[in-house]
This record gives structure tokens, C-alpha cells and sequence, in this order.
């Protein structure tokens, strides 16, 4: 079901400004909601990592403090995954990125994407006050161009698309997949077992319809390739011993052939 976000009754005022985190905020060390979210996270990081699709410029990652501030305040959003197509090389010394700040460290996100668990996480908060809601810091304040919002336990997916700085309902394809622009993939629901975890996953498509796969399935997918070859050269093996036996039937002799 899809749910429709309350906008906000007059409009209000925004400075946004782009400001580095400084060291002595803390991040929210918190758990996620369940185990089930970093798996569906690190499975569409797996898929696209194993294509080749993912290159040094790029920033993907979840539960990942994403920055800005607002009317003079220091906003941080965490979304369960995203993506942000070019950042700015680390500083020499540094092998890790604590936050991202857009503008300052790099692009805009392009894409974002919420799962939705039993704890309320204000996904379609357009609370426009401070600290702002998830729906309002994506649309009005980042403006990302992609904002997805994944219900795992009943494999709902509700993708938006930027519009005229308003988010509109994506219209999916007859395979219930949405194309996402920016990452020149499809994005879809598939349902199944991986490691621990049997229910809805999010899954990549390309653009001929080909799922990326998971390592689990390259594993598998060698290993029928292998027995194909080996049932081959069983096959051959049996037909040249037929055609040894028939020519010694006929007396001739196959190893002075």
C-alpha cells in the first residue's frame, strides 16, 4: 500500500548550508532495526561489486551519516543504503569517511533508500521544523533525483522519482521492476533464500532484463557449467567406446586406426 506523506500547511524557510562534520559530534552508534537490514543492504552492494559496476569515484554505503545544515543547525540522516555517483578523494592518511557532506565532499545522492521495519522511522515525515523528517531532508533539502522505500516483511517497493523538486510515484514495469536513471539498472523485488534470511530481497536487473547475480548463484552457475562439461566428456568417452567395439566386431583393429 502506498502512503501518501502529509505536506506541510505554509511554507518555511530554509538555509541550507554545507558544513564539514566536525570531529567532536558523535554518530549514532545504535543498532539497526533488525538483521535483516544490513543483509539486504550488503546484497545489492555484493551484486554490483561482483558485475564491476562499482568504480573508485563512487560512494556506496549504509547506515551512513549524510550531512547538511539547516537554518544553522547540523542535520544527519543515516539511509539504509545509497548511492552517490563521484565524491572527493580522502585526504592522504585517511582509509575511511566518517560522514559525507554533498557540495562540499562530493555529489548530491542520486539514489536513497529506506527499509521500513517495526520501529517508526519516520520514512514519510515531511516535518519541515528541525530535526526535519526523512520524506523532507531527501526532497527539499538534499533534492536526491531517486528515492526508494522497501517494506521487507511484505516485499512492498515504492520508488519516487524527483519532479519538479516533488517526489512522484515511479510507475513500475509488467515485471514489477522501476528503472533507475541514474544507475542505468533495474531495481526490483525478489523473493527467496540467501545466507540466514528467506523472504523479500531487493534485487538489480541491466537493461536486457538479466538479473546481477549474488556469489552464491556465480558458485552454482559454475558449477552446473562444470558438470555439463563433464557430461560431455562422459558422452564422448561412451561414444568412442561403441565405435571401438563395433570396429572390432567387424574385425578391425581401432588402435591401428
Amino acid at each position: 500500500m502506498v502512503t501518501t506523506p502529509d505536506k506541510p500547511t505554509q511554507p518555511v524557510a530554509l538555509t541550507i548550508t554545507w558544513e564539514r562534520l566536525p570531529d567532536t559530534v558523535p554518530l549514532d552508534d545504535e543498532p539497526v532495526d533488525n538483521t535483516g537490514q544490513p543483509l539486504i543492504a550488503g546484497a545489492l552492494h555484493e551484486a554490483l561489486e561482483l558485475t564491476g559496476y562499482i568504480q573508485p569515484q563512487m560512494l556506496i554505503a549504509s547506515n551512513f551519516g549524510i550531512c547538511a545544515t539547516l537554518n544553522g543547525k547540523l542535520v544527519i540522516k543515516a539511509p539504509d543504503w545509497v548511492y552517490v555517483p563521484a565524491v572527493t578523494p580522502l585526504s592522504t592518511g585517511m582509509s575511511d569517511r566518517r560522514s559525507y557532506t554533498p557540495n562540499l565532499d562530493g555529489d548530491i545522492p542520486s539514489v536513497v533508500m529506506e527499509f521500513l521495519s517495526e520501529t517508526e522511522g519516520g520514512e514519510y515525515s515531511v516535518k519541515p521544523t528541525y530535526p526535519p523528517g526523512k520524506w523532507f531532508f531527501y526532497e527539499q533539502i538534499l533534492q536526491v533525483p531517486t528515492y526508494a522505500i522497501f517494506d521487507p516483511a511484505l516485499g512492498n517497493l515504492e520508488i519516487y522519482h524527483l519532479q519538479n523538486r516533488k517526489y512522484e510515484l515511479a510507475t513500475p514495469t509488467a515485471e514489477n521492476r522501476c528503472w533507475i536513471a541514474a544507475m542505468g539498472l533495474f531495481l526490483g523485488v525478489w523473493q527467496g533464500t540467501k545466507a540466514e534470511r528467506e523472504g523479500y530481497w531487493l534485487r538489480w536487473w541491466d537493461e536486457a532484463g538479466t538479473l546481477l547475480p549474488w556469489a552464491v548463484e556465480q558458485v552454482e552457475q559454475a558449477r552446473q557449467q562444470a558438470e555439463q562439461e563433464r557430461q560431455r566428456v562422459e558422452q564422448e568417452r561412451q561414444r568412442a567406446e561403441r565405435m571401438a567395439s563395433y570396429l572390432r566386431s567387424q574385425g578391425i583393429d581401432p588402435d591401428s586406426l
